[in-house]
């Protein structure tokens, strides 16, 4: 019978056992970090029923009927009826689509959107009040709101422009109706 060749195993040496169980365990933290990293933190638009048609664009009024919450599911607003005759705009209310207009997260959240759809829209701070909300305001420094939106419609701000005009119209003829045409009284001198 012959031999097979030997080869003798070296014994482990202290603390090598030690040092190759630190490094899985920093190889594993390494990767849980880089997974955290690839989160994404920013703006999320979660679709709950899909609208049709096109998104609005910066520019345009959008009509929307919605619920702001913050994070912990405290509402801090929400959309009112418009006391306007019906079918001269649709319903919800019009929020123009512009820098300075509303926070920069709605912006860029309603152009995701489309018409009909109901969504929720989560804005991280810095995207919304960051760290000066609105005096009087029952949301907080630095906090990240939610919003159930539905998009009811939307128009282009000459088209929007036109019906209030139309509408204003309508309400100085139904005041000169019922005598709002009487002469002013005269400023005190």
């Amino acid at each position: 019978m012959t031999e097979i060749t030997r080869v003798p195993l070296q014994p482990i040496k202290k603390g090598s056992l030690t040092k190759l169980w630190l490094g899985v365990i920093v190889a594993v933290l390494f990767g849980a970090g880089l997974a955290w990293a690839a989160v994404p933190k920013g703006l999320n638009v979660e679709v709950v029923t899909a609208g049709t048609g096109d998104s609005p664009k910066v520019g345009d009024v959008v009509f929307v009927k919605y619920v702001g919450k913050l994070a912990d599911g405290t509402e801090f607003d929400r959309s009112q009826p418009l006391p306007v005759p019906p079918g001269l705009f649709p319903e919800g209310n019009p929020l123009l689509l512009e820098e300075g207009a509303i926070i920069d997260g709605f912006i860029e959240g309603l152009g995701q959107m489309q018409k009909g759809g109901k969504y929720v829209l989560t804005i991280p701070a810095e995207q919304a009040y960051g760290a000066e909300p609105p005096p009087g305001s029952p949301i907080p420094a630095n906090a990240d709101l939610v919003f159930e939106v539905e998009v009811v419609d939307f128009m282009s701000r000459d088209d929007f422009q036109a019906r209030a005009a139309a509408l204003q119209q309508m309400m100085g003829q139904q005041q000169q109706g019922q005598g709002g045409d009487a002469p002013a009284p005269a400023a005190p001198q």
